[in-house]
């Protein structure tokens, strides 16, 4: 009898030992309606609202980017830490949204063209980042990246220099926000950029094939098609995929597909 507890207690400490050996297994959180979480170690969180307006929860900083459709549009979202502001578009700014979703708080980043339609109520908020310029708040760097129009028949849409595409970086994670622009050579260029935002829409910005070139080119690990209503309905995004998918290049590219437009119209 004495031999068998002997063998039960040592069962019971391996047991213990056993467990405690044991790595955490972390619970996923559960995906709310059209939105994709990307968790791996961080938390991080895409929640499309609208055509060119997100909310990202990276970590806990919650970050606006073209915060437009009022207050009703971000109804149950926390308030942002951060918002960016691509360009001067309706699209993009919207003062309405601006002021119903910021907080005394909340900072903004924003091409000058933006801050020169801002009231004086945001100034103590704003930083003005012109292309090429990095500005850290929350521990995330942030870069203004050129967004311009290529075809002579756009130009007028976009000028180079006027609004700021924005690549967002903490931890070695590199997110690409495109905003309104073509597959222009500042884009290509990018590197090491783990999620990317492209746009694609006609007159406006660029065809579904010439963004799938260029993403080929930069090679972010996941791309977002985004901001892909034009003047004549939606852009076949279905197409973009498509061309990714056919390139040699692209093995390693993700393309994924939210849904940008719940009330297509």
């Amino acid at each position: 009898m004495k031999f068998l507890y002997v063998l039960l207690f040592a069962a019971v400490l391996t047991s213990c030992k056993s467990e405690k050996e044991q790595p955490a297994i972390a619970e996923s959180e559960p995906i709310a309606d059209n939105e994709m979480v990307v968790q791996q170690e961080e938390k991080f969180e895409i929640t499309p609202i609208s055509h060119a307006t997100m909310v990202l929860n990276w970590d806990g900083t919650i970050i606006y980017v073209d915060p437009v459709g009022g207050a009703e549009a971000f109804a149950g979202k926390p308030s942002p830490d951060l918002i960016l502001i691509t360009d001067i578009h309706g699209d993009h700014l919207n003062l309405e949204t601006l002021q119903a979703v910021s907080t005394d708080k909340t900072k903004m980043m924003v091409p000058q063209a933006v801050a020169d339609k801002l009231p004086a109520e945001f100034d103590a908020q704003v930083d003005v980042l012109n292309n090429g310029d990095t500005k850290e708040r929350y521990g995330f760097a942030v870069e203004a990246i050129p967004m311009y129009n290529l075809r002579e028949e756009a130009l007028k849409f976009h000028i180079k220099g006027r609004g700021n595409g924005y690549v967002i970086e903490k931890d070695e994670k590199r997110v690409y926000i495109s905003g309104d622009t073509e597959d222009i050579p500042e884009m290509r260029a990018l590197k090491d950029i783990d999620v990317a935002f492209v746009c694609m829409n006609l007159p406006y910005t660029m065809t579904e094939l010439a963004a799938a070139k260029a993403v080929v080119d930069f090679k972010p690990k996941n791309v977002y098609p985004y901001h892909y209503r034009g003047s004549e309905g939606f852009s076949d995004v279905n197409k973009f995929k498509g061309w990714i998918m056919k390139s040699s290049a692209s093995k390693d590219i993700k393309v994924v597909q939210l849904d940008w437009y719940p009330n297509k119209e």
